[in-house]
């Protein structure tokens, strides 16, 4: 099974499995989230990188590899992408360099899945 495919089967799997808890604070923030990220005064791209940038200073590979799929799938060039990583390494330090590796390897393996 591809990388991308076991992350994305994982993440809906467990997501489910979360909000099936009826949790009200949970379901709130998943709501939250994804509101934040709508098309907006800022574009939906333009948050996504953002969110991108924010996830590896914060060094959340989970975060990263989501940011990822759904920048790709919204169109983001390999060479915007490494800009942004640019930015986070600038933003985060050296710490933030394994999970750039990690994110190039995803980053290659959306590619490879797309085609």
């Amino acid at each position: 099974m591809s990388k991308v495919k076991e992350f994305n089967e994982y993440r809906a799997k467990m997501n489910e499995k979360i909000l099936g808890q009826n949790n009200k604070v949970l379901k709130r923030f998943f709501n939250l989230d994804t509101n934040a990220y709508a098309e907006g005064a800022l574009p939906t791209k333009t948050k996504e990188l953002l969110g991108l940038v924010a996830s590896m200073v914060l060094r959340c590979d989970d975060c990263i590899a989501y940011h990822l799929g759904t920048c790709f799938e919204l169109g983001v060039t390999k060479e915007e992408v490494f800009e942004v990583f640019a930015i986070a390494n600038l933003v985060g330090g050296s710490i933030c360099i394994p999970h750039t590796r990690r994110a190039v390897e995803y980053w290659e393996a959306l590619e490879e899945d797309a085609g």
